[in-house]
């Protein structure tokens, strides 16, 4: 059987200043960001409409520009996606999503395909994918999503709370807390439209990085019960060097997977891939850096009364 990292006894928890510091390097960058730039929303949660359309040749992005104000969409949305002869464009003004409602789903979508193809001709694309939401499912499906992280981050809690005891529990919803805002900034510098498919994988990753932590912190419960006397500084590295070959295994074979997904699943899938891929990876980094030390923070600030917790006290003057 093929053995690796085994019998490791690396450091980790003394370098949570070093995490710390290329986190705050990571993040802060796109929180200050935010105010000044507007977050790309799919149809899904903005309402209106979105054509996708694959062009023979690659079209000229003013041309098609030109034919959309000729039927009064001036100023819808064109990018490309996937390929230069691959084009997305979506209606998402207020005037645009006021004809939407007032005409049908499938109106609007008809009057840019019909524009495009009185300019380019009948035979110059075809329309691979059309969607139509209205503003107000829009907004429904924005609070539904807000809705569903918060369920997850609750249901976590109360599990771990239950399986372990509070202070496991503080300690892996912050970290999970971590690895969603570092999750939130990848999609900033990435310039990811947030869709479903986008709020599923946010989803899947506060999933998967708990579920690291568990792994992590179920260790460190047995160790607690059988090294009474160790310090816990020394007891928490133990255990994250124990998991470390099951860490690594998982997130590689999982990252094969959504490579494949990246590279042959297709524009619509691809932001999910990628998604994924950061998430794991921040997910395992949290697992070893950012939760073990939280912990020990917790554990010091919030030292437990029993005999057999009070050496946590003791490994105050370590580093």
């Amino acid at each position: 059987m093929l053995r690796i990292l085994h019998n490791t006894s690396w450091d980790f928890v003394k370098q949570w200043r070093v995490a710390a510091i290329a986190l705050a390097i990571f993040v802060v960058p796109a929180l200050l960001m935010m105010p000044f730039t507007k977050t790309a929303y799919s149809i899904e949660f903005t309402g209106g409409t979105l054509i996708e359309l694959r062009f023979t040749q690659a079209p000229p992005i003013a041309e098609i520009r030109a034919a959309l104000a000729t039927s009064g969409h001036d100023d819808a949305e064109i990018a490309t996606f996937g390929s230069p002869n691959e084009i997305v464009v979506r209606a998402q003004e207020k005037e645009q999503v006021q004809q939407l409602a007032a005409s049908g789903a499938e109106s609007v979508g008809k009057q840019i395909e019909g524009a495009l193809r009185a300019r380019f001709g009948e035979t110059s694309f075809e329309v691979m994918r059309t969607a139509a939401v209205g503003p107000r499912v829009g907004g429904e499906l924005r609070r539904q999503a807000t809705i569903a992280m918060l369920i997850a981050f609750g249901l976590t809690l109360v599990y771990l709370a239950w399986r372990f005891e509070w202070r496991f529990a503080v300690a892996a919803v912050l970290a999970t807390v971590h690895d969603i805002v570092a999750t939130f900034a990848f999609i900033k510098y990435m310039n990811i439209e947030v869709s479903v498919f986008v709020v599923g994988a946010v989803l899947t990753v506060i999933g998967y990085s708990m579920n690291d932590k568990v792994v992590v912190f179920d260790r460190v419960r047995e160790n607690l019960h059988l090294n009474r006397k160790q310090a816990l500084y020394d007891l928490l590295n133990r255990s994250v060097n124990e998991t470390l070959p099951r860490t690594v295994m998982t997130g590689s074979t999982t990252l094969a997977c959504l490579l494949a997904l990246l590279i042959f699943g297709g524009a619509v899938i691809r932001p999910f891939a990628w998604i994924l891929i950061f998430g794991i990876i921040i997910g395992t980094f949290s697992s070893i850096y950012v939760a073990s030390p939280l912990l020990l923070w917790i554990e010091r600030k919030y030292p437990r009364p029993n005999e057999a917790r009070s050496r946590a006290s003791a490994v105050a003057a370590r580093p």
